[in-house]
Order: C-alpha cells, then sequence, then structure tokens
C-alpha cells in the first residue's frame, strides 16, 4: 500500500490518499476540505478513487466528504456509529470552527470494530478507539505496518478530550490497549503534524510514554 499525505483546511489536516500498487484502485482518508488538492492528487499518481474513509465526525476531517462522493459517485464509509451525533451537527460544527457551510450527512457504511476494508488489494482493519470522539477508528494496514490514526495520537501529544462525548481516561485505554500491541515499528499517520512511530511515542511522548503509564 502506497500513501500521499494532502494537508487540507485551515487546520492543515492530513487527508490522507491510500491507493493499492496492483490495482491502482485508491481510498480519500478524512477529506476536510480543498478538493482541488485531493484531485490533483489523484490525477498527479493516475489512480482511480473507490471509496471514502472517515475516522471521526469533526469538521476538519470531513467537511469536504459529501461534495466528493457526489462528485465522484464513490461511497463514504466511517466512521463508528457514536459519531452520528457529529455528523448530524455539522452545520453547527461549520459556524462555530469558522467554516464554509456544511451540511449534514450519512455514511453509506459505519465502520466497526473488527471489520476490514479493502483497497484494491489492500486491506485496512478496523479499530475502534474512543476518546478524543466516542466513534473514532483507526485504519491498520498490517501489511505496510502502517496505521492512520486520525486525532488519537499525535508526534509527542494526544488527542482533545474536551469536547462532547470526549473522555480522557478512554483515549488512554485506546492507545495503551489497542494500538500498542500492533508492534513497536508501527508507522502512524497523524490527523496533524508530522507522522511517527508507536516506538517513539513509547519512548517520549509526555501523555503516553510507557515510564509515565507503569
Amino acid at each position: 500500500m502506497k500513501y500521499q499525505i494532502i494537508p487540507v483546511t485551515p487546520f492543515q489536516q492530513n487527508c490522507t490518499l491510500l491507493w493499492c500498487e496492483t490495482t491502482l484502485k485508491a481510498a480519500v482518508v478524512d477529506p476536510g476540505g480543498n478538493l482541488e488538492r485531493i484531485y490533483a492528487a489523484i490525477e498527479q499518481l493516475g489512480v482511480t478513487l473507490d471509496k471514502i474513509l472517515l475516522t471521526h465526525g469533526h469538521i476538519d476531517h470531513v467537511g469536504a466528504a459529501a461534495k466528493l462522493a457526489d462528485e465522484t459517485g464513490v461511497a463514504i464509509e466511517g466512521p463508528h456509529s457514536d459519531d452520528s451525533f457529529w455528523l448530524e451537527n455539522l452545520p453547527r460544527q461549520s459556524q462555530n470552527f469558522g467554516f464554509a457551510h456544511c451540511d449534514a450527512f450519512e455514511p453509506a457504511r459505519y465502520l466497526e470494530e473488527g471489520e476490514t476494508v479493502s483497497v484494491g488489494d489492500c486491506s485496512l482493519e478496523v479499530i475502534h478507539c474512543p476518546g478524543h470522539t466516542p466513534g473514532h477508528i483507526v485504519l491498520f494496514n498490517r501489511e505496510a505496518k502502517l496505521a492512520l490514526v486520525g486525532d488519537v495520537l499525535f508526534r509527542g501529544s494526544i488527542g482533545r478530550t474536551d469536547f462532547p462525548g470526549s473522555n480522557h481516561s478512554a483515549l488512554i485505554h485506546s492507545i495503551t490497549q489497542k494500538l500498542w500491541p500492533l508492534g513497536n515499528d508501527v508507522a502512524f499517520i497523524p490527523g496533524h503534524g508530522t507522522m511517527s512511530t508507536f516506538a517513539e511515542e513509547r519512548a517520549h511522548n509526555p501523555f503516553v510514554a510507557d515510564q509515565l503509564l507503569d
């Protein structure tokens, strides 16, 4: 599986274009905005968009998803159904965060723990990781040892837990009990900022380093 990170929105959210090298089928993960950048990357790479995947319901991650789906005819999958209230409240989110108006929408498929999503011949495992939002999911490609973690974990930080439905202890549990067991050699793409590895965060992250939680 190959990928390209496309920063979008004033929040510099990491939209990710994933594709299968064999079939050139692709998925866009968290298209928060700036569709022109996403279309340009798809055209430049010569891939075919097959689906849209969402890690959670915050507007900087989903703001352009419905428009992209309408324009391309592909389906939206994710997040977990526990984030449905965030998608229903997109008009209010757009107002609160200074984004252009965004209508509410419902994905074609909510994703559950243990399910898989295919991108061409590649497979992504769905891991339900509540905390930042109740329906947040992480997408994991075991062959590439790559995780798309949205706003669960960042280089040197963790997701905010001051939103409605957030839960700090649940977030810590998601990171330490669901992500760490995937392996220290897993690289991850966060929702914002630069990539890192689970080993790096277990050693140095001031919120979830192993020495802090023993």
